[in-house]
Formats: C-alpha cells, structure tokens, sequence
C-alpha cells in the first residue's frame, strides 16, 4: 500500500470523520496530551489578545486543546477535509472561533492570514506531500517571535518503539477501523508514522525552515518515544 496523499487523503478523512470522535476516545491521554502540547507553546493564560491558528483542526480535538488552555484567544482552525471540518463546527463553540476549508498549502487562498501569535498543528505533518513548504508557509504567518508547536507521531528510533507502534495499529486499532469501513485511512496512519522523520530528523527540519530554539519533547504513557511535541518560534528582528 502507498501513502494516502492530497486529495486520496482528503477524501478519506472525509469517509472516517463519522467514527474518527468514537475511535480517538479509545486512545488513553489523547485530549489531556494535546492540551499539553498547548501548554508548551508557553503563551500566557487566559489568551486574551491572542490569535492562534489550528493546522489540521481535524474534527476540533486539537481546537477544543487550545480553547481549553487558552480560552481568551481568538482561534482560527483549519482542515482539508470537509467531512472533518463540518464535524468540527457542528460542535458547540463560544465566540472567537472559526473553521475554514484548506489544505494547509494554501491557507492565503482561503483568506487565511497572519500574523498569528502561534500555530499549533496535531498529527498533521507526516501527512503532507511537501512539509517543508508548510514549514515556510507557517514561519511567514507567524508574527517575530510567533511560536510553533507540532504535536505529532514521530519515532525516536528506537526498535521498541517500532515495535510497539505496530502492536497497537495492528491488533487494536487496524481492525476495528476495518469494521467501521475505514481500513484504508488506519493503514495509512501506520505505514505514516513509520515513514515520517526520527524526532531529530523532524527538529532539523523546522530549524532548516528558520525557526529558533527548537525542542523535542516527549509525551507520556505507552506514547512515550512515539509521540513528541516540536516547540520553536520565529525568530525576532532582521531576520526573515
């Protein structure tokens, strides 16, 4: 099998979104680790003042994270997949939330400009054709000193992380996403997380992008060494 890209993974994001909600609750720590993911983008409580974009809002997991730590912040969530989007928004939001059909290669197409104080992007990366280029496209909507957090799947390299990677896509979430008609878009998600960059590749990735001070930090439980948040920021003055 290939990976699934542009509008193949659109589309089945577009199929899955039905069940995606039942199948994520099944992921121990999945919404208070994307919470803490946000919390590592380090802005200051309550938000106010704050505009934050959410890259691949999916069905708003990663939007109700940042509502959750940052409630004050005016957020703008984003999504290729208009089955994930219409999920996201048919959620009940208070104000300073809007959802926009995108693919993250084009937000200024779909009116999506900066600057924004930050962007938070969850599981989103390993699924882009060009990350690099998204890379840019986040560096030049972020105000100077604008922060970034990747919260995503990314190896450490280790074989056991490998291993137990496979363990849980194969005998637990492989399966029952096949019952659900949605085998093609899980086998993705392995064959992704096994393809994507090590943790170091990735962080070299975003200082090549020019970002400054980047960290890998890991998330807990049976994530440990799979899952990593990438915090880094524009950096501020001259430099472009």
């Amino acid at each position: 099998m290939t990976l699934l890209r542009d509008e193949d993974l659109a589309a089945a994001f577009d199929h899955a979104s039905r069940t995606y909600d039942a199948l994520v609750a099944a992921n121990p720590g999945y919404h208070a680790h994307l919470r803490r993911s946000v919390r590592r983008l380090g802005l200051p409580a309550p938000g106010e003042g704050l505009r934050v974009l959410d890259l691949g809002c999916g069905t708003g997991a990663s939007t109700a994270a940042i509502r959750s730590v940052l409630p004050a912040a005016d957020i703008t969530a984003v999504d290729a997949s208009a089955g994930m989007l219409a999920r996201a928004a048919g959620k009940p939001w208070a104000d300073g939330v809007r959802f926009v059909r995108a693919p993250a290669e084009h937000l200024a197409d779909a009116g999506v400009d900066g600057p924004f104080d930050a962007v938070f992007a969850a599981y989103l990366f390993r699924n882009l054709t060009d990350p690099d280029a998204v890379l840019g496209t986040v560096r030049g909507v972020l105000r100077p000193g604008g922060r970034l957090a990747v919260h995503e799947y990314s190896l450490r390299g280790r074989r056991a992380d490998r291993a137990v990677w496979t363990l849980v896509c194969r005998g637990i979430v492989q399966p029952a996403a096949t019952v659900l008609g949605d085998g093609p878009l899980y086998r993705h998600l392995w064959r992704s997380v096994v393809h994507f960059d090590s943790v170091d590749r990735f962080a070299a990735r975003v200082r090549e992008a020019g970002f400054d001070g980047v960290r890998a930090l890991p998330l807990p439980g049976w994530q440990t060494g799979i899952t990593h948040t990438f915090v880094a920021a524009r950096p501020e003055g001259g430099r472009r």
